[in-house]
Order: structure tokens, then C-alpha cells, then sequence
């Protein structure tokens, strides 16, 4: 009898410490960040796009879509929020950690691989390891500005010789990078980095955060023919069309409500009937061209998401997948004669395809308006998250390092390298993951450039950074409810000037405090 009681006690002590451990990694997860580029609000499959997305699509239906997460509007400046935490106006890295530095001294590994656009390399900001475009953007083919045998010149955003800086590891590279192999194309690259890395560390005593920052689908427009063949002939229907078929999926599915609005097609862009045959085939080539790069990064989520499985580390890993801004007008184009796709070509989209992707929101990248600052955020995390779930809570890219830290317990640090840092601006998004009610920010606030904007629970004053045909330029403020209007139709800033008021002090307060 006292043997199968000191049995029986065994089994639950050992029941019980199976517990505390299980809940202690649940406590300190594996986190993975994938950001995009460039890329529009409804251009994946699960927010309403046609383009063949199913491993992002799955992580959406085994997590949660967030309807309202902001960016700031460019690259760099998201990238800034996303890693340390801090509004890009007070200076980035100069005042803030990065979310690596945060997490390094709680005993995680810290990997990257891609797009970085910060000051110095990610090995000097707390990564372990790295490899990547430290730029804004390359050529995917050969970021590098020297031919390689039996292919021609690489296609370059700037006729000069200026190079765009890469690094590996601790070592970077300012002369230029140019991969012997021909069959290198970053996607794959950046990809292929991040499996090996999990590969390399699977059997460490401690958890990891990987960071993989695709340059897809940034310009230039370049990708595999074999994925460039699968929607050749997906976009002859034109952006006035495309635009109408993506809105009528994302109100079938709940990405947007049935009170949303489509916005008007974009002042700069023509009507898809005003075209030649000519410029519609070369049009829709072009958006072949984009959906196949978005392909292509989809199909390297689905390989990380394998690997993930491989080693038995997927079901105690946040993933989380975004996208650093709206999707861009910009019109490089310094190959006219060369099509979009080969390593020759530089080319971009440009605004019409650009207000498709953006689909229903108005304007593009580098405006403060909702097709610049909105973008897509899924997070899974098996057994917190609930499987195919929307959040309407409104978050933004400097929400993440606080909720890094409570997550794993960091602290953030009061200076780095005898450097005095500031606090985080943001507010932890953890409880929304829980299904928890979180703590919402008061307001949130933008600059890029000449464009601004403030959102105050539904309420968004934004001011123009183009000029507009609609928009006299003694009245810069535009005044939206987004809870009515989240397609910023209407303009309510001549019926509410007191609230105008209000809010460009906010704002203006805001932009004064740099500390």
C-alpha cells in the first residue's frame, strides 16, 4: 500500500512539474517577425486579394487578423517603431533599444536576415546573427553593380555607382554585392537564412526571436517566370475591376464592415477603358509581376513554417506577420525598353496597381491618409490566439517591444553602451493576444515629410502631403470618423472646428516632445 502511494505521489509531482514547465515556455516563446515591404492592405489572400498566399492564409486562420494595426508610412521610419519601440521622430536608434538588445539579456538567441534601413548593422544592435540588404532596396537578381558572366548589366535604381550595403554577419559590405550564383533572388535568399539558422539552433537550451524582413514586394519589380506564368493573365481585367472584385471579398470575409465604402480610383490614375491594348497588356504584365514576388515570399513563409514544424518548435512560437506601410506610387523606372521580371529591368507599379493593392483605403505610401499607415497583421500562437479570430484594436508598430517585455519579462534599459536611452512610447498589445481587454493609446500621432495626421479614438485629423484637386491649400486639415468612415470620404473638418482644434494640439504638443 505505501508503495503505490509513493507511486502515485511520484506521477503527480511529475505531472505537476510537466506543468510549470510547459507554462514557463508558454511564458518565454519563440518569437518570429516577418515584415514585407511595400505591400498593400488587400493584396493576401486572407484580406481579400486574388494572389495565391495559402501558408500566410494559414496563419491566419489558425491565429488573428488585426484590422487596425498602423505603421508609419515609409520603411525606414517603420522599421525604427518596429525595433525599438520609439516614435521615428525622436531619433530611432540613437534614443531607443532594439527589441533584441531587449531580449538577448532574458536568454534569447536574436537572429535576422533582410531588409535592416537602420543606422549601422543589426550585429551591432543586439543580433547574434545577420545577413542582409542594410539599404532600402536592391535589385533581387544581383544587389550589386557589376555583371556577372553571360548575364547583363543589373538593373539600378540611380545611374551612378552608388552601392547599396549589405552584410554578413558582423562584416559589412560597401562595394558592392554581387552573389556568384545567378540563381540568387533575395526572397530565397533571405529565406533560406532563416531555415538554416533554425536548423542550425533547434537543440539550444533557450528560446530564439527571428526576425525576417522580406525586401518583397518593394521595386523593383522582378521575379521567377515560373511564378510571373501563373497569373498571366490574372490582371487583364484591369485595377477599376480589381479593385471592385477585392472589395466585395474582404466584406464576404470580415476584413472590412458592410458599412465600408470603396474609394474613388485615385486622381492620378486613368480608367482602365481609357487604355490602348497595348498599355493594358503591358499593365497587366506588370501587376503579374508584383503578384508574383508576393508569391514567391509567400511560398518562403510556408518553407519557415515547415521547419518550424520539423523541429517540433511550432507550437510554442509566436509568429507574426505584417507589412511596413501602404502599398507605393513611387514611378522608378530607368529601364524604359526592358520589360519588369529580369535582372536587367528596374521598374515599379506605380499608383494605379498601387491604389488596387490599397484596396478600399485612399492614397499610398508616404501619405499619413489610411492606404499609407494601414496595413495587414496576423499573429498565431497556438493555444493563446483564437483560430481565424479579428481584432479591431488599434495598434501600431511601436507597440511591439512593449509587448516583448511582457511577454518574457525584459526590462528596457536605461542606457546602452553609456548612451542614455528613453522609454518606450508604445503599449503592450499582449492582453488583445489573450483575448484580454487591453489598454488602448489615448491617441497615436504621424510625420512623414510634409504629411501628418492624429487619431483619437475614432476620431482622425490627417493633412495632405500631395496636392489634390479637392483639397484647397488654405485648409489643410481633413477630419474623418473613421467608425462611419473608415474610407476617409468625408471630410467633416468645416463641421467640427472645435474638434479640429483639439486635435492639432494634440498633435502639435506631440511633434514638441522629443524626450
Amino acid at each position: 500500500m505505501m508503495r503505490q502511494s509513493t507511486f502515485t505521489l511520484l506521477l503527480a509531482s511529475a505531472a505537476v512539474l510537466t506543468a510549470v514547465a510547459a507554462q514557463a515556455g508558454r511564458d518565454r516563446p519563440n518569437i518570429i517577425v516577418i515584415m514585407v515591404d511595400d505591400m498593400g492592405y488587400s493584396d493576401i489572400g486572407c484580406y481579400g486579394g486574388e494572389i495565391a498566399t495559402p501558408n500566410i492564409d494559414k496563419l491566419a486562420d489558425e491565429g488573428m487578423r488585426f484590422r487596425n494595426f498602423y505603421n508609419n508610412a515609409k520603411c525606414g521610419a517603420s522599421r525604427a517603431s518596429l525595433l525599438t519601440g520609439q516614435y521615428p521622430h525622436k531619433g530611432g536608434m540613437r534614443v531607443g533599444a532594439t527589441f533584441a538588445e531587449v531580449l538577448r539579456p532574458v536568454g534569447y538567441r536574436t537572429l535576422m536576415t533582410g531588409k535592416w534601413h537602420q543606422r549601422g548593422i543589426p550585429t551591432d544592435h543586439g543580433f547574434d546573427r545577420y545577413y542582409g540588404l542594410c539599404d532600402g532596396c536592391c535589385n533581387f537578381w544581383n544587389p550589386g553593380i557589376q555583371a556577372r558572366p553571360g548575364e547583363g548589366k543589373p538593373g539600378r535604381k540611380f545611374s551612378d555607382n552608388k552601392t547599396r550595403k549589405w552584410a554578413i554577419e558582423d562584416q559589412l559590405i560597401t562595394d558592392g554585392y554581387t552573389p556568384e550564383d545567378k540563381n540568387f533572388y533575395t526572397t530565397d535568399a533571405f529565406t533560406q537564412y532563416a531555415v538554416d539558422r533554425l536548423e542550425e539552433y533547434k537543440d539550444e537550451d533557450k528560446p530564439f526571436v527571428l526576425y525576417l524582413a522580406y525586401t518583397a514586394p518593394h521595386y523593383p519589380i522582378q521575379a521567377w517566370p515560373e511564378d510571373i506564368a501563373k497569373y498571366k493573365d490574372t490582371y487583364k481585367i484591369g485595377w477599376d475591376q480589381l479593385r471592385e472584385n477585392r472589395f466585395q471579398r474582404m466584406k464576404k470575409m470580415g476584413v472590412i464592415d458592410d458599412q465600408s465604402r470603396l474609394s474613388p480610383r485615385a486622381e492620378q490614375v486613368k480608367p482602365w477603358s481609357s487604355l490602348s491594348k497595348e498599355e493594358r497588356r503591358d499593365e497587366a504584365y506588370m501587376m503579374a509581376v508584383y503578384a508574383a514576388m508576393v508569391d514567391r515570399m509567400d511560398q518562403g513563409v510556408g518553407k519557415v513554417m515547415a521547419k518550424l514544424k520539423e523541429i517540433g518548435k511550432d507550437e510554442n512560437t509566436i509568429v507574426i506577420f505584417l507589412s511596413d506601410n501602404g502599398a507605393c506610387a513611387e514611378p522608378p523606372n530607368t529601364t524604359p525598353g526592358i520589360p519588369p521580371g529580369p535582372v536587367e529591368s528596374y521598374r515599379a507599379v506605380g499608383p494605379a496597381w498601387a491604389n488596387a493593392s490599397n484596396t478600399p483605403f485612399r492614397l499610398f505610401k508616404a501619405t499619413n491618409h489610411e492606404g499609407g499607415i494601414l496595413a495587414p497583421m496576423i499573429v498565431r500562437w497556438p493555444g493563446v490566439t483564437k483560430p481565424g479570430s479579428f481584432s479591431d484594436h488599434v495598434g501600431h508598430l511601436i507597440d511591439f517591444v512593449p509587448t516583448f517585455m511582457e511577454l518574457t519579462g525584459a526590462k528596457y534599459p536605461a542606457e546602452i553602451r553609456g548612451q542614455e536611452l528613453l522609454e518606450t512610447d508604445g503599449i503592450s498589445f499582449l492582453p488583445v493576444l489573450k483575448g484580454q481587454k487591453p489598454v488602448e493609446h489615448p491617441f497615436l500621432c504621424w510625420k512623414y515629410s510634409n504629411a501628418k495626421a492624429v487619431r483619437a479614438g475614432d476620431w482622425k485629423l490627417v493633412e495632405m502631403r500631395m496636392k489634390s484637386k479637392s483639397k484647397p491649400a488654405t485648409s489643410p486639415w481633413e477630419l474623418y470618423n473613421l467608425a462611419d468612415d473608415p474610407t476617409e470620404l468625408n471630410d467633416l473638418s468645416a463641421q467640427y472646428p472645435e474638434k479640429v482644434r483639439t486635435m492639432a494640439k494634440l498633435w502639435d504638443n506631440w511633434i514638441a516632445k522629443k524626450n
